[in-house]
């Protein structure tokens, strides 16, 4: 009697228990039940942006202005002959106006070369001076001319960039020369600020060729 009457109040406190539990939480679960595990949630990372190429400059940079060129060293214009052999005949009377240049005979058709590096500003053909190079130094402060040409080089045209030593052209007798005596009419005359190709002040070409 007295086990039944024990075991009839242990249960009656276990359903309270269990009323209790439904009546605050709202459903069953187990006492012992394991929390589910957490997800780890995705971390936003911030990625740097790469850097973007640099614009470019909307005004290029000027071209360097060159130092102006000693004229004391020009190449001779034909190969082959000693300037120690040649005569200045810069002041000599030439039609009634000084000459201001040189002359250099040599056979029909020899190679007139470049006596410094430059441009070819002028291709001219004149009365007196036939088939003409004008070729200015890379600082335009000289002008180097070439006359009396038989022909250009093939090729040649103004604007064309030539070397020391670059065929130019060939000894003719083109112009007011005569027939009978080819020869290269040298001349080099320094440029005044306007850059005149058919204006400066002539000098003296023969102490200047090596």
């Amino acid at each position: 009697m007295k086990t039944t009457a024990a075991f009839a109040l242990g249960f009656a406190a276990g359903m309270a228990c269990l009323a209790v539990g439904l009546w605050s939480t709202g459903r069953l679960e187990p006492a012992l039940a394991l929390a589910a595990p957490k997800v780890a949630q995705p971390v936003a990372v911030a990625i740097p942006e790469s850097p973007r190429d640099p614009l470019p400059d909307p005004s290029p940079a000027a071209p360097p202005v060159l130092p102006p060129q000693d004229p004391a060293s020009l190449r001779m214009p034909l190969a082959g002959v000693n300037p120690h052999t040649l005569r200045s005949s810069f002041s000599q009377a030439r039609g009634g106006h000084a000459h201001e240049a040189l002359d250099i005979m040599a056979p029909r058709g020899t190679e007139v070369m470049a006596v410094a590096d430059g441009n070819v500003v002028k291709l001219f053909n004149s009365k007196p001076g036939g088939l003409t190079v004008y070729q200015f130094d890379d600082s335009r402060t000289w002008c180097y001319y070439y006359a009396h040409l038989d022909r250009y080089a093939l090729g040649l045209k103004e604007g064309t960039r030539l070397r020391a030593g670059d065929v130019l052209g060939y000894v003719g007798s083109t112009g007011d020369a005569s027939p009978d005596a080819p020869h290269l009419h040298f001349a080099v005359f320094e440029l005044g600020p306007e850059k005149h190709w058919w204006q400066g002040t002539a000098v003296d070409p023969l102490p200047l060729l090596k």
